[in-house]
């Protein structure tokens, strides 16, 4: 199965648009090769502005250019960004209800060697508490591409998250996508794994597994952690009550949590949450660090067996 990484799409799409709509900015952070922007600084200078390493200058920044009009991407690492720039995103743009984009690359644990300091676990938890605020994570290339232009057509602030390294690519190029609605990948009777980003195409292997063992297991992408589709949820809830979420994130706040308060109102089914394990990440291979936390095909099987049983 061929691998992108989806800050490779991050690149792609915002050029793309950039190139058709002249109300698209984006305001880099200094790491434009990383991020994969330098050619849309090439080819639209004027569309372009690099604050440095001035996370918080860049969401003001932003802010600003919205009031305007326009459509500004923020764009940097997951732990500048969702951090560094919290307060700036929470008061200037999600408070104020601003058209700002922050499309943040180096998310989870794919920063690997780099360690702890680069790997941003927390992210997605912190973003989804802030009213106004959408929070996305795609799960291939062509999913990124499609939820960033679906971001520019969004009013209002949306947090995107990328990885670093390639991941297998699960969609076509045609598949389309809607903000807030998680996309059903397989049917399954007996229980349901739901994941997001990088996690997608290991919750799609172990389904696979469990295929081959008699257990049907149904997989859905839930892309948007906010807002997050309760519809799936509450669906899974009545056909098998029995859930397992996956993701590259803190299992405390993140798409487990959320998942978790949906299955709580209801008042019935169990989840189970695989993710990293509420520890800081270390520097070591990313394939080492996603074991570590359990965040592997076979634990995702392992899980399902017990709660079928």
């Amino acid at each position: 199965m061929e691998k992108k990484a989806t800050r490779d799409a991050l690149g792609a799409e915002v050029l793309a648009l950039g190139l058709e709509h002249k109300d698209v900015f984006v305001i880099d952070c200094d790491v434009a090769k990383s991020c994969k922007t330098l050619e849309f600084a090439a080819k639209l200078p004027e569309q372009h502005i690099n604050v440095g390493i001035s996370e918080q200058n860049a969401v003001g920044i932003a802010a600003g250019l919205a009031t305007t009009g326009k459509v500004p991407f923020v764009v940097t690492y997951a732990i500048f960004g969702s951090m560094r720039a919290v307060e700036q995103i929470r008061q200037e743009t999600c408070y104020t209800k601003l058209n700002v984009k922050i499309l943040c690359s180096h998310g989870g644990l794919t920063p690997a060697n780099d360690g702890a300091s680069h790997q941003c676990v927390e992210d997605m938890g912190i973003l989804r508490t802030i009213p106004n605020m959408t929070v996305i994570m795609p799960a291939d290339y062509n999913s990124a591409r499609k939820l960033i232009a679906a971001a520019y057509k969004y009013n209002g602030p949306v947090y995107l998250r990328f990885t670093r390294d390639a991941i297998p690519c699960i969609y076509g190029e045609d598949e389309e996508f809607e903000i807030g609605k998680a996309k059903c990948l397989k049917e399954g009777k007996d229980l349901t794994i739901m994941a997001n980003g990088d996690t997608v195409s290991i919750a799609l292997e172990a389904a696979k597994k469990l295929e081959e063992e008699g257990i049907h297991a149904q997989v859905y992408d839930f892309h948007t952690i906010k807002p997050l589709d309760v519809d799936a949820v509450n669906k899974a809830i009545e056909e098998n009550g029995k859930i397992i979420t996956v993701e590259d994130h803190n299992i405390i706040n993140g798409l487990g949590s959320a998942v978790c308060e949906i299955v709580a109102e209801a008042g019935k089914g169990k989840v189970h949450r695989i993710g990293v394990q509420d520890q800081f990440g270390e520097s070591a291979p990313y394939e080492e660090l996603l074991k570590k936390n359990g965040i592997t095909s076979e634990n995702i099987v392992k899980c399902a067996k017990d709660m079928i049983d």
